[in-house]
């Protein structure tokens, strides 16, 4: 069956890298007969803020107003704003979602940030109470694409690209179930020749050609951690060894 695929796209310009990376998606998975659909973050005028507003019904404490807790509700009487409801209507349809970004001050621009704030609500994406296991995400496929604007070299003084994703691999899309590919990392391309960037796009189309079978990041899978939310002593070992 033909795959669906979702790019969560956030740059205001559409002659921008991240564009030519969007549309490089666009084009090669189209051509293998998936079904690409595009949240234009900023053609849309998404809110970014995560407030009171997203709930259509009656708040069940306006005066002590908790997002986690209204949101959910909100959710299972089937009452959140229709932006919100649209956006989880594509998630729950996709195979696959890929968000494209330029990196904000080592995290995503506030537009996206939102988008998670919002669309990823208790309850329909993730649960406090069985964190990484809720059913609704378990078997599709998320990965972040983005563009940094320093050189790799620099990047090495700033810190780790790794560590610097891991909240967002980790602690929101793993968290929420999906299956987490490796990033796709342009650096720099604002301080490339024409050339390399013409070379970053070629290897990101050569990836898109076999992305749909690629394995997903291993991560400790929640059983192996104690109620101390610490790694069993038998798990620490092994891996000590290792």
């Amino acid at each position: 069956m033909a795959k669906k695929v979702l790019i969560v796209y956030a740059h205001q310009s559409s002659g921008s890298f991240d564009t030519a990376a969007k549309d490089a998606v666009v084009d090669i998975l189209t051509a293998q007969g998936c079904t690409v659909e595009v949240s234009d973050l900023y053609a849309m005028a998404f809110k970014a803020a995560a407030t009171a507003k997203d709930v259509k019904g009656n708040l069940k404490s306006a005066e002590n107003f908790c997002y986690l807790d209204e949101s959910k509700l909100s959710w299972e009487q089937g009452n959140l704003s229709d932006e919100i409801t649209k956006e989880q209507s594509k998630l729950a349809e996709a195979d696959l979602v890929i968000f494209q970004f330029p990196m904000y001050w080592f995290g995503v621009p506030g537009i996206l940030k939102g988008w998670f704030d919002r669309v990823l609500t208790n309850g329909f994406d993730f649960s406090q109470d069985e964190p990484y296991c809720l059913e609704t995400l378990k078997d599709k496929k998320a990965m972040l694409s983005l563009t940094t604007g320093c050189r790799t070299a620099m990047f090495c003084i700033d810190g780790d690209m790794t560590v610097t994703l891991w909240p967002l691999q980790n602690g929101v899309l793993h968290y929420c179930g999906f299956q987490v590919l490796a990033p796709q990392v342009f650096w720099a391309p604002d301080f490339a020749s024409e050339e390399d960037r013409w070379n970053m796009l070629a290897g990101w189309r050569t990836r898109l050609q076999g992305l749909l079978e690629e394995e997903p990041l291993s991560f400790t899978p929640l059983d192996r951690f104690d109620k101390t939310s610490q790694l069993k002593p038998d798990v620490h070992e092994k891996r000590a060894r290792k």
